[in-house]
């Protein structure tokens, strides 16, 4: 008798979502059974009655109230939530919500048009039961998107739009006269205007045409209009940056605290164009050491209420893709006027030190700085000096492709800045900050912008030494203004999640490794000596990317919890303007409460924190993109090769497979392996032959060849050739 009951109840369930849709969207007004039948197009006999029996079950089941005789209202409960979409490549997908502990699965039919990313209100079903929660979209509030990027397939009257993202789930319907120029086969971006209700699919109109698939720049473009990201400035943005007044003049120097005179000079990758930052060097007549870090005064260019400012806010960072970097600001000003390019004046916002021998803070001083730069070092010829300690750089390393002298006060000063840049590292990290130095995958590019090589770049002590002065201006920085309790934009970063820690453990414990959970300072101390045990270990690159995807992800927000990965109480950005909005916003509130000036509104300024959090997300997903697009270009020209890689993932359809030598990840189907019949275990995390019970886990070491390089989907497909034993 429960069973049948239990079938009911499901039956109701499923009636009542209908009932429920069409209530909610208007909680305030009252309805009769023949305007839900109505709305529902139902007009025989028959249904009329289950909708009036389906509201006497509703109503006594406190789901829905009866106002007066006949008429219905919803009673608004904390079933109804508001969240996002989480797709999933199966057509499913998942409701993210604040005010649920759990994301709730929405089963395909009721995600009522919904996409990935879009801001809805939802039913859940089954909260307080046993069963699993499912959830129904009611309304979708706000879209993620509507611009999508994909090949356009022409028919006779009409075409459609197929993209390469597997979570969006269906094509877009493109009547024939929304094609525009666009050919078949052609890669474009279409935007969605209208998804009719009983349409499969959604409606929409070429937007611009990319390109043929598998040419360069149409896949570089399709990556960023992908995250709808632009590729060129506006016309007018250019012309008013190029009218800008970007002269040293005596006027603004008196305004300024004059620093020409004091040694300075930049180290920065032997590509870059954009040189935010330089340091200064003094030694002071008490034996301490002045050290300025001093930043683009990039605020004194762009000024609020302008064209200029809304397109920086717009793109909020630059992105560095593997052949291009699309700029935050227009060239003139990025590369030119606030680069603090060698042997040239510039304006500049400083945070000028007084150090001793220790790395003792003993005074600080913030402000506007005009500087002049000495020397522009690459990370090569600084790290030269320092492992050297010569004053001859060798003409292999050298930037201008000759060898020549660096004069001795500058290579004291390197030294001495190396010196200290160790001590301030050794004391972060024994207050519990986590050394995450990730291999970086390169690829050296011929004229053509075809990969001829891949390499990786490692951070030594000239990359350290940058970084810790750049972390100490960001860091006092943020602690001068948040002691005054003042809005301010941090650079916040939350504890671990304890459920990704534990599934690292999980992983890692297949090579031997754990980690210590007894405390906050046992997980960093544990994490460190993870991330020291696998350097130069063939599983390094699966445990580093493993243990990054265990943190927080690092936000702005005017809201400071401090920065659990460098273990800071107060963390911003103030050092790179250029590339960073945030940095942008940082030393305009610096200076404000400099002047005397109030606290900002905290309101807005979090309003631009989110927008700028997102926009790193999508420049960072954007880069990733851009790396998977030049590693499948390069394996195409290698498909005859046998590669040694290690399994990098296992799931119930294959393996992925990292190859050691160049980092390309790409997947084996558990059919390609021929040399048993190999099934999925969950528990073990491995594949398990059933004739031999060999095991296929994280971490084994096989051989492989490339079965198929896909540069539109941006996908590697291997074949299995054998274990290393």
């Amino acid at each position: 008798m429960s069973k049948k009951f239990h079938k009911a109840g499901k039956k109701q369930k499923d009636f009542s979502a209908k009932i429920f849709k069409i209530l909610s969207q208007d909680p305030n007004k009252t309805f009769n059974y023949k305007q839900i039948a109505a709305a529902l197009e139902l007009n025989d006999t028959k249904s009329r009655n289950e909708i009036i029996k389906e509201l006497g079950y509703l109503t006594s089941k406190e789901k829905i109230q009866e106002v007066e005789r006949g008429k219905f209202k919803i009673i608004a409960k904390t079933e109804y939530y508001e969240g996002t979409i989480d797709m999933t490549s199966r057509k499913t997908g998942y409701l993210i919500s604040p005010d649920l502990e759990h994301d709730v699965f929405i089963p395909f039919q009721n995600l009522n048009h919904a996409l990935d990313g879009d801001k809805v209100r939802a039913y859940v079903y089954n909260r307080r039961s046993s069963r699993r929660p499912e959830a129904e979209v009611l309304e979708i509030l706000e879209r993620a998107r509507t611009e999508f990027v994909g090949v356009l397939d022409v028919q006779k009257n009409f075409a459609f739009l197929t993209t390469a993202n597997a979570k969006m789930y269906t094509d877009i319907f493109i009547p024939k006269d929304k094609i525009g120029e666009a050919k078949d086969g052609d890669v474009v971006l279409v935007r969605m205007d209208d998804w009719p209700k009983k349409a499969d699919s959604p409606f929409g109109e070429v937007v611009k045409v990319l390109g043929r698939p598998g040419e360069h720049d149409t896949e570089i473009h399709a990556i960023l209009a992908e995250y709808g990201l632009p590729y060129d400035f506006p016309i007018e943005v250019e012309a008013y940056a190029k009218k800008l007044d970007t002269s040293i003049t005596a006027e603004e120097i008196a305004k300024r605290r004059d620093m020409r005179d004091t040694l300075t000079f930049t180290i920065d990758p032997k590509d870059a164009k954009d040189f935010d930052d330089a340091l200064s060097f003094k030694v002071l007549e008490n034996g301490n050491y002045e050290i300025g870090i001093h930043i683009a005064d990039v605020s004194h260019y762009v000024q609020e209420g302008t064209i200029l400012e809304e397109e920086a806010y717009k793109r909020a960072t630059s992105v560095y893709l593997v052949d291009r970097v699309v700029p935050m600001l227009p060239e003139v000003l990025s590369n030119f006027a606030c680069s603090l390019r060698p042997h040239e004046e510039k304006y500049t916002f400083s945070a000028v030190f007084e150090l001793n021998d220790k790395a003792e803070i003993l005074n600080q001083w913030f402000g506007r700085t005009v500087t002049y730069s000495d020397q522009r070092f690459a990370y090569e010829e600084a790290q030269h000096i320092i492992e050297t300690k010569s004053d001859t750089i060798p003409d292999e390393i050298s930037l201008t492709g000759a060898a020549y002298q660096v004069p001795a006060e500058i290579v004291n000063a390197t030294l001495k800045l190396d010196e200290l840049a160790k001590i301030m590292r050794r004391k972060r990290m024994a207050n519990g900050a986590i050394s995450f130095d990730k291999v970086e995958v390169k690829f050296k590019l011929d004229d053509n912008d075809e990969p001829t090589g891949v390499y990786f770049k490692v951070a030594k002590d000239a990359n350290h030494l940058i970084e810790e002065f750049m972390l100490l201006a960001n860091r006092k920085v943020a602690e001068f203004i948040g002691k005054q309790k003042k809005t301010f934009v941090y650079r916040i970063h939350d504890e671990p999640n304890e459920d990704k820690l534990i599934n690292l453990q999980t992983v890692i414990s297949k090579f031997g490794y754990s980690l210590n959970f007894k405390s906050r300072d046992s997980i960093s101390k544990s994490l460190n000596t993870l991330l020291e045990d696998v350097n130069g270990k063939k599983e390094q690159n699966l445990v580093d990317t493993l243990a990054i995807r265990s943190m927080s992800k690092a936000v702005y927000s005017t809201e400071n919890i401090g920065h659990y990965g460098l273990a800071f109480d107060y963390y911003s950005h103030f050092t790179s303007p250029i590339r960073r909005y945030p940095d942008v916003m940082a030393h305009r509130l610096l200076q404000h409460y400099l002047d005397g000036g109030k606290s900002v509104s905290e309101e807005d300024y979090e309003e631009k924190c989110v927008h700028s959090s997102q926009m790193e997300n999508m420049a960072a997903n954007a880069e990733r993109d851009s790396v998977k697009y030049m590693q499948v270009k390069y394996m195409q020209d290698h498909k005859d090769q046998e590669f040694l890689g290690v399994i990098s993932g296992v799931t119930e359809w294959g393996i992925y497979v990292e190859i050691i030598e160049n980092k390309c990840e790409g997947m084996v189907r558990i059919r390609e392996i021929k040399d048993d019949y190999y099934t999925f275990d969950e528990k073990q995390y491995a594949l398990v032959g059933e004739m031999s019970h060999n095991l296929l886990q994280l971490g084994d070491e096989v051989y492989v060849k490339v079965k198929n390089a896909d540069l539109v989907k941006k996908q590697l497909d291997y074949h299995f050739i054998r274990r290393n034993e």
